[in-house]
């Protein structure tokens, strides 16, 4: 655990937010955001090496990671485009530049077209934003989570490790696999991964998905090639609808980039903070 920290809290409407930052605070403010079943932890190496040049903030959204799980919480869409105007707030930023993976790209796009947030850019990698979305596991157990929450722990486990390995292309290091199973595991964690996916309800990006048009903000989409959870023909159709946006796909990458191709990732994300 000692590998990847975040020392800070924030009292969000859902619960409270674990967040950190990364380099000079009078750098150019990048945010990072996760998707899920996932938190900060996949953007280590990547908010490590944008640290040389840019203040990096970076957060487990509520009901993720190392940030609270409670019964009754709301870890919706909806909430968590609520959440990040908020941590936006308490940070202070304006406009930072905005970089989200997954139910992030989610987030942010509710937060911004929903909720009045501002960006100087925005990357979407693999983001969940078009109808329709979610494997067939996905909706299996959202329509079932209340069956599943009550797996013994052993097998729980194990349905997780599938799942979450599924997200690369080439397999991921196994120490990397248990860090991100890790926060899952046990009683509070167990019920926190069903209560995520139950309140998964793709009306949250029915509510947004027609405005896309309306998006000024310079846009870059990075997809894995080999994505197996959102095919990558979804992210050419994400870019037609976002006015002057532009696709980077990434070879031999599946869903999750950040652990597949970080070096591609990098490349197109230093290159799109450059964008003035």
């Amino acid at each position: 655990m000692s590998d990847w920290q975040l020392t800070r809290a924030f009292r969000s409407s859902s619960g409270e937010v674990r967040w950190d930052t990364l380099g000079d605070p009078g750098h150019d403010p990048v945010v990072l955001l996760h998707g899920t079943p996932f938190s900060s932890y996949v953007w280590r190496d990547i908010a490590r090496a944008l640290s040389r040049r840019h203040h990096v903030f970076v957060w487990d959204m509520p009901g993720y990671g190392t940030s609270e799980m409670s019964d009754g919480q709301d870890v919706s869409l909806a909430a968590q485009g609520r959440v990040f105007t908020e941590v936006l707030t308490h940070w202070g930023l304006a406009e930072p530049r905005v970089v989200a993976h997954d139910f992030g790209g989610a987030v942010s796009l509710r937060a911004h077209l929903l909720h009045g947030a501002r960006y100087r850019t925005l990357t979407l990698v693999d983001p969940v934003a078009l109808a329709p979305w979610g494997s067939p596991f996905f909706r299996l157990v959202g329509e079932h989570s209340e069956v599943f929450d009550r797996l013994p722990a052993a097998l729980h486990r194990a349905l997780v490790r599938e799942y979450v390995s599924s997200a690369s292309s080439p397999g991921l290091h196994a120490k990397v696999l248990d860090r991100l199973v890790e926060p899952w595991l046990g009683e509070v964690g167990q019920a926190a991964f069903y209560r995520q996916i139950a309140q998964a309800d793709q009306r949250h990006t029915d509510e947004v998905q027609d405005r896309y048009g309306e998006i000024t903000v310079p846009t870059l989409v990075c997809w894995g090639e080999d994505d197996t959870w959102i095919p990558a023909e979804r992210g050419r159709d994400l870019v037609s609808r976002i006015p002057g946006a532009h696709l980077e796909p990434i070879p031999g990458a599946g869903h999750l980039v950040q652990e597949d191709a970080p070096a591609a990732l990098l490349a197109a994300l230093l290159d799109q903070c450059r964008v003035e």
